[in-house]
């Protein structure tokens, strides 16, 4: 497996850059460059499958207080904090300024290796399909039972001091902290549904997330410590958390009979650094190399939250924990874990009579819609008129199917990462949303544990719709093929997404493949050659490969073993393009890299 250079601390960021763009393309053909007729734009070297993110790094030590040491010295990261009103104006004022006065570049993500899948990194991890949606994102030993524990043994130890849901932080004994937070009144029981949902479907896509459950428990399990403080934002003065706030929280709050409903959300283990963002990277992490804007995985994200219709998929919601490999929490060496958090603003949250109708269709401040509406006086015909939202179901607001766009779906204020999300990106995260069968959705809206069985119903019917436009959009454009891979040495197989979820009628899907030897193109009718195709009609489909080369003779990576393969499925746009080298009858085929050609 090739490895890629480890940077150092010292390092400007500019070279460390360039200098891992280089070994990429050197060491896995991690990005495709133009070569003439004969000459393989694909070495023969092992795809790049793991980040060196995930391996442990020194950072140096300095003395940084903690809890009233102040001789302390730390050997991680520094902790950091994203101030809530800070990110809101940066990408809604001064982001667009300055944009408009810069030239703006935009290109394919840089962690994308020779297979066109985003390798396993302290960001992401392919877990192949969406599995274990059905029980938990808890591991078994944090999930909760309120049943086998006594009252008073849950201990309030923290009010909440960000964000506008109500909740406190609680210590259970042998399961360790939770942060708790409650439904808001207008809403029962959605927000703490979203949470948990959202989380399983993140989780499942292959990011990290926190492990998060409903709990519906008695008032009489929680005590509180004395001395709390609490506060929604940093621009407000802390407030005392007494019995008067605990009570208030707990009246918000969902009930089944005399048992509260709240969300529990598990404290991430490590030593917790603050949010990270969705653009730059991390100055202090020697591992962070790539710009999140410019990371495949961050910016296929994008469709998640517009399934879900997550709105608030912001820096804020989002936690980096540096994992030590000692005892010492903030030693060295270690790593940094990237998190995803608080999916509670999704499935149509309120944000007031005036912008909830808009949420999901135009940001909070929508610079293009309101030269728009200047150019046109108003005259255009907004989405958001007409009344967003299925009847019979406000609770779920504007969640619905009928005017969901995925393409032009917009959160609260423009992302970085989701705005440059190319269609390449948008077409790797649908191949992950496609291995969603629908009896998964089904799980998924059973998760959310809501009281009125028509809501879970509904739910159901809205994830499942709204995952099939992502689908039809983004499986049509790019060839849907994946998990494409050499068989019996002389096979080549693979998964057509698009297929298996029928977003096509099934007399639509005619698959053809042709080859040429080298790197020319199977189009030119002089060298290309037809291949027979065996599709199952269930996704699956193989073609033989013919022998161009003998075990012996020329050596492994020579033009004379390489052979182009297109597979067209009759539904996409563009072909799937293989590239191959025959090292002959006794080792067979190898699978060097794949290309999705816009049609």
């Amino acid at each position: 497996m090739p490895r890629l250079p480890r940077p150092t601390p010292r390092e400007p960021r500019v070279a460390r850059l360039a200098r891992l763009r280089a070994a990429l393309v050197g060491a896995a053909g991690l990005f495709h460059v133009a070569c003439a007729p004969g000459h393989a734009p694909f070495p023969l070297r092992a795809p790049v499958l793991r980040d060196q993110d995930l391996d442990a790094v020194r950072v140096a030590c300095v003395r940084r207080p903690d809890h009233g040491d102040l001789r302390h010295v730390s050997c991680a990261p520094a902790p950091s904090d994203v101030p809530q009103i800070w990110t809101p104006l940066d990408h809604m004022v001064f982001r667009p300024i300055s944009d408009t006065f810069s030239v703006r570049v935009s290109g394919e993500a840089a962690n994308v290796n020779s297979l066109d899948e985003v390798p396993d990194s302290a960001w992401f991890t392919n877990r192949g399909a969406a599995t274990g949606i059905a029980t938990s994102t808890c591991d078994p030993s944090r999930i909760l039972d309120p049943t086998r524990s006594a009252d008073g043994t849950w201990v309030i130890d923290r009010g909440k001091t960000t964000g506008a849901t109500p909740g406190f932080r609680v210590t259970v004994p042998k399961r360790g902290k939770y942060m708790f937070k409650a439904d808001t009144p207008d809403q029962p029981e959605v927000p703490t549904a979203a949470s948990v949902v959202g989380a399983a479907i993140y989780r499942a896509a292959g990011f990290n997330t926190a492990c998060e459950q409903i709990v519906y428990f008695p008032p009489s399990l929680l005590k509180l410590s004395p001395g709390l403080r609490y506060r929604h934002s940093v621009a407000e003065d802390p407030k005392p958390f007494d019995e008067r706030a605990l009570q208030h929280v707990l009246d918000g709050a969902a009930r089944r009979g005399p048992l509260v409903r709240m969300h529990a959300s598990a404290w991430i283990p490590g030593y917790l650094l603050g949010p990270f963002r969705y653009d730059g990277t991390r100055s202090d992490d020697p591992s962070d190399v790539i710009p999140h804007e410019d990371r495949r995985d961050l910016r296929g994200a994008r469709l998640i939250a517009a399934w879900i219709d997550h709105v608030d998929a912001r820096d804020a919601n989002s936690m980096d924990a540096w994992v030590a490999e000692g005892a010492v929490p903030d030693g060295s060496p270690g790593h940094v874990v990237h998190y995803y958090l608080d999916t509670s603003d999704a499935f149509g949250p309120d944000f007031g009579p005036i912008l909830t109708p808009r949420m999901g269709f135009s940001y909070t401040l929508d610079w293009s819609d309101m030269a728009e509406d200047l150019l046109t006086l108003g005259v255009l015909r907004r989405p958001w008129f007409a009344g967003a939202g299925d009847p019979g179901f406000s609770v779920f607001r504007g969640f619905d199917v009928h005017s969901f766009v995925p393409s032009e779906w917009k959160m609260q204020y423009e992302n970085p990462a989701f705005s440059r999300m190319t269609e390449r990106d948008g077409a790797w995260m649908a191949r992950i949303l496609a291995r969603f069968s629908r009896e998964q959705v089904r799980a998924l809206a059973q998760m959310a544990e809501l009281t009125d069985p028509k809501n879970t119903e509904h739910l159901e019917t809205v994830l499942e719709g709204r995952l099939e436009r992502i689908l039809a959009r983004y499986l049509t454009r790019l060839a849907p093929i994946g998990e494409l891979h050499v068989e019996a040495r002389d096979r080549l197989c693979g998964l057509d997404l698009a297929q298996m979820r029928a977003v096509r009628e099934p007399a639509s899907f005619r698959f053809t493949a042709r080859w040429s030897p080298g790197a020319a193109s199977p189009d030119d009718g002089r060298r290309a050659r037809g291949l027979r195709v065996e599709a199952s009609g269930a996704g699956r489909v193989c073609v033989d490969l013919p022998r161009v080369a003998p075990d012996a003779g020329p050596r492994d990576d020579s033009p004379q073993r390489y052979v182009t393969v297109h597979v067209d499925d009759g539904v996409a746009q563009g072909p799937l393009v293989a590239y191959l080298y025959d090292l002959g009858p006794a080792r067979g085929y190898v699978l060097a890299g794949i290309d999705r050609p816009e049609g």
